[in-house]
């Protein structure tokens, strides 16, 4: 028997009108990101094995002091960084954009590799963009490097469209040119694995 629990609390802070996200499957969470994350954020964004499929084999070279300033700037109009937990322990993140046109752009990434190729991607994404989607975004888009094929197979398990292919089109961290495909989903699309 599946477990599925969404919960939406609205929070007014210093009257500003803030949503917070926490969506729960079994023993999977995804939740605002806090200042409290500062330092497992910097210790993802500074790996260069975590973060090389986005450019960056050297790591970002940022700190949690700076990574906390910068959350400050999150909002529910221009979107949020969000932590992804398992059994309470945080693996990864998530973020969305709000592209304006009721579009938003999303990203995940499981940093803790001994709990990819789990199966959590595609329950994330599908408990992720249902929200997305309950929220009032009519259409979700991402992109990922053209040499993550495991990512791609899970996007169009998802029921993602690939729209184009951009062949190196922007250079990584080292200067070596990389690709990357674009992906599409409008509401009503999503093939769930929930």
């Amino acid at each position: 028997m599946f477990y599925l629990s969404f919960e939406l609390v609205l929070v007014f802070c210093e009257s500003v009108h803030r949503y917070n996200m926490l969506l729960q499957y079994k023993s999977l969470i995804i939740r605002n990101v806090t200042a409290a994350d500062s330092d497992i954020l910097a210790k993802w964004w500074n790996d260069g094995k975590v973060m090389a499929h986005a450019g960056f084999p050297n790591g970002l070279g940022i700190t949690a002091v700076k990574i906390a300033e910068d959350l400050k700037r999150d909002s529910d109009i221009k979107g949020r960084r969000l932590i992804i937990e398992n059994d309470g322990t945080p693996i990864g993140e998530m973020s969305y954009s709000n592209k304006g046109d009721n579009i938003a752009e999303i990203g995940i990434k499981i940093c803790d590799f001994s709990k990819q190729e789990k199966g959590f991607g595609k329950i994330l994404l599908s408990l992720f963009i249902t929200e997305l989607f309950s929220m009032g975004y009519e259409k979700i888009i991402l992109d990922t490097n053209l040499n993550n094929t495991r990512a791609q197979h899970v996007y169009e398990q998802l029921g993602l469209k690939k729209v184009r292919t951009n062949i190196d089109a922007w250079k990584d961290q080292l200067g070596v040119s990389q690709s990357s495909v674009d992906y599409e989903l409008n509401n009503g699309e999503l093939i769930s694995f929930l």
